[in-house]
């Protein structure tokens, strides 16, 4: 889809669905999520789920759809007649050619006040510099201990250290109880990072609650706890409400997570980065795939509207649940016999691995008998060396010549006479016999 204004002058002649194909492109890029307020009219329910109402003032109207996923987590029923402020997204209904407004929330009208005090503390806190890219401290990515500021008994708080376990179990976690709704909720709030930051035993904060309406949030919109968390020195992840709740807290945190189990993820490191990427894709396909379930779902509402007689439409989904069970049955047996063929499979593989215990004993008993027979042979072998060697080192003993009737004379000094020059009369010398010795004195010398 090209919507360069160059391709689209050049561009002559159009069929009607590329001319609403197109159309819709332009106005889904070109406005953003807002918010408009009306009077809702003409509210249809129709039985998948989805609503059709339009908005209206004095001047004007615009037709809106609500779909069944978008529509069921309202805790309240609209009604004709009703002023309320609708986010929506800006598009066109292709199949008629129709502009309209897909509404993703709904909230009754008199919550203006706390929107215009909402903006006014922003705009000052921005003014003071809070919201600043500068001032944010990056986040440390291996903590030694995460504390959690939120209410003990909230799914929020279990979402959290469910993800906390999942993706680092043995990262330490310490929460500091507060309640996160009610008039006294700010002052707890701010108390307990407070606490936190005195007892300085952890390196990252998490501040998290689950999602309610703008006066459930309040809390989070209150400047003692934004002071509190522009003072922390310990940097603070804010996992508040839902994607689209943003809180003043979110603007002042280090950190803003759509939801506290993102608020969790941020915080904890991630053993598998591929499967976090995997999961920005998948974020990716899910959001193209609603908006195109959304086109085709509003398709079917218009063409079931047009069915005359509910007995075709009640054997059309009865076919459709025999098309659905056939292919589950299907589906089961085939994955029954991959199953089985797959068990199959590891029990041969595991029978030709299996080891041979008896031949293996065996075995050992054999290589433990030829130890023994060598180590035997071995140490016959060196006694008989050993005898040997002995032998001729009793051939080589001095001793032994002196034992056949030889001595060993040695001179006053101790060195061993072999020449009548080493001595002279008088001379005292000591002769060594093969048992004992004995002193002489020479009396004379001669070659």
């Amino acid at each position: 889809m090209n919507l360069n204004p160059e391709y689209l002058q050049k561009k002559t002649l159009w069929s009607v669905s590329e001319l609403n194909r197109n159309a819709r492109a332009m106005l889904e890029q070109t406005f953003p999520l807002l918010w408009v307020s009306g009077e809702i009219s003409n509210l249809k329910r129709y039985p998948s789920g989805h609503w059709y109402f339009s908005l209206k003032d004095e001047n004007a109207q615009v037709r809106c759809v609500m779909f069944r996923h978008k529509n069921i987590y309202l805790d309240w029923l609209p009604q004709d007649g009703m002023q309320v402020e609708a986010q929506v997204l800006v598009t066109l209904y292709e199949a008629r050619g129709e502009f309209q407004l897909s509404v993703e929330l709904l909230r009754r009208a008199g919550l203006g006040a706390l929107f215009e005090a909402f903006e006014r503390l922003k705009h000052k806190f921005q003014q003071e510099g809070l919201f600043a890219a500068e001032r944010k401290r990056p986040l440390p990515p291996y903590p030694r201990q995460i504390g959690i500021v939120t209410s003990p008994n909230t799914a929020a708080l279990r979402d959290v250290l469910t993800t906390l376990r999942r993706r680092m179990p043995s990262l330490p976690v310490v929460i500091y109880p507060a309640p996160v709704q009610g008039e006294s909720a700010a002052n707890h709030i701010a108390a307990a990072l407070q606490i936190a930051v005195r007892r300085a035993e952890c390196d990252l904060l998490i501040l998290c609650r689950g999602g309610g309406s703008i006066e459930d949030l309040w809390a989070f919109n209150e400047e003692i706890v934004a002071r509190a968390i522009a003072t922390s020195p310990i940097p603070v992840v804010t996992g508040i409400g839902h994607e689209t709740d943003f809180t003043i807290a979110d603007f002042v945190a280090d950190a803003r997570a759509p939801t506290p189990t993102g608020a969790a993820q941020l915080a904890s490191p991630d053993r598998h980065e591929l499967l976090h990427r995997l999961q920005q894709w998948q974020h990716r396909f899910q959001q193209a795939m609603q908006r195109s379930l959304e086109r085709r779902m509003q398709a079917t509402d218009l063409l079931a509207h047009r069915l005359v007689h509910p007995g075709e439409r009640l054997l059309s989904k009865q076919v459709h649940l025999k098309q659905i069970g056939d292919r589950l049955f299907r589906a089961w047996n085939s994955q029954q016999e991959t199953r089985k063929w797959y068990i199959d499979t590891l029990k041969r593989r595991l029978g030709t691995r299996k080891p041979d215990i008896p031949l293996r004993t065996e075995r050992q008993q054999e290589l433990a008998a030829r130890l023994q027979r060598t180590m035997a042979y071995k140490l016959e072998k060196l006694t008989f060396d050993l005898s040997r060697l002995h032998k001729h080192l009793a051939h080589l003993d001095p001793e032994a010549v002196l034992a056949r009737g030889y001595s060993i004379a040695y001179t006053a000094n101790g060195e061993i006479l072999h020449d009548h020059r080493q001595i002279d009369k008088g001379d005292g010398i000591r002769v060594i016999f093969a048992q004992g010795w004995a002193k002489a004195q020479v009396s004379e010398t001669g070659e």
